[in-house]
């Protein structure tokens, strides 16, 4: 029946170099390949599994908050890295991120989102056509992107910082990549233009933040502004075989949110899926109930 929906929890299972080891009392002790990183967590809101002695031996550095925005990382020694590289396999291909700690507690990588990669390439590889176009929009460090090229697709990434935007082009280059096609600008602007152009896509992928601003000084706030970009990327699909994801990470936006919005402007949806994407804790003392909830989540397809 057209618009049905299932509502699920949903982790990626193909992490090697990404580990949740321990989550609790607001904070989540993660490995990123050979550096395990404490950060604060509200969504954390259980005890820890494992004791502060252990939190303590294993971390190399600790985000430690200024404000409600910025902080800094405490390093425990000096030798450890500010910057390294983690691997996801795509197929054949290892898609390779740069990471750093930066003063936002963000690291380079929403590991979370494997889920949704996971979803893109399966997706791609179901189409019938042989170089499908995909459009990543609020596009970040190109995780999304950089899975899309490797399955083949003609990629569009889009994000208003420009150095976001060039952090993705290196991850590209490590991944042994190419021809990614770099926009930065205003997401909005940049779907208005191509719905006036005509252009289309067959995959979509819109992530947007709770607030931002474009590199001329555009403001972005999801809950006034996210309609009208939903009505705008609707029509920008391929007819014939498409996917669509929307990720939001903003509290009080649910997957209830997202499935209204998908239903009013595309009433003929088919195959929706809406729910939360979470991280388990896989620690050998962790009793894995713990699903931390990361983001909301609405996607669909159509295949041939």
């Amino acid at each position: 029946m057209a618009g049905t929906s299932n509502s699920l929890l949903t982790t990626p299972s193909e992490w090697i170099d990404y580990q949740l080891i321990d989550s609790g009392n607001g904070e989540k002790l993660e490995r990123f390949g050979s550096i395990t990183l404490i950060r604060p967590e509200p969504n954390a809101n259980w005890p820890k599994s494992l004791s502060g002695e252990e939190w303590h031996q294993r971390h190399h550095a600790r985000f430690v908050a200024r404000s409600s925005t910025q902080g800094e990382w405490v390093k425990k020694s000096k030798t450890n890295p500010s910057d390294w590289q983690i691997t996801y396999q795509v197929g054949p291909i290892d898609i390779k991120f740069r990471l750093a700690l930066t003063k936002f507690k963000h690291v380079g990588i929403f590991p979370e989102q494997a889920a949704n990669w996971q979803y893109i390439a399966a997706s791609l590889r179901k189409m019938k056509s042989q170089t499908p176009k995909v459009l990543n929009l609020f596009a970040y460090t190109g995780g999304a992107s950089l899975v899309a090229r490797a399955c083949g697709a003609d990629v569009t990434h889009v994000d208003s910082i420009k150095q976001v935007v060039s952090w993705a082009n290196q991850n590209q280059e490590l991944s042994g990549l190419k021809d990614i096609r770099w926009v930065v600008e205003d997401a909005f602007k940049f779907v208005k233009r191509e719905t006036k152009r005509g252009n289309g896509y067959h995959g979509i992928i819109l992530d947007p933040p709770a607030y931002g601003h474009g590199p001329k000084g555009e403001r972005w706030k999801l809950e006034d502004q996210i309609e009208e970009m939903i009505e705008q990327v609707i029509t920008l699909l391929d007819p014939k075989e498409h996917f669509f994801i929307l990720n939001t990470y903003t509290s009080g936006f649910s997957s209830e949110n997202i499935e209204k919005l998908i239903k009013t402007h595309y009433p003929q949806v088919r195959n929706l899926e809406t729910g939360d994407l979470y991280l388990r804790p896989s620690g050998k003392h962790s009793t894995g109930k713990e699903k931390l909830i990361m983001s909301n989540y609405g996607r669909f397809r159509k295949i041939l």
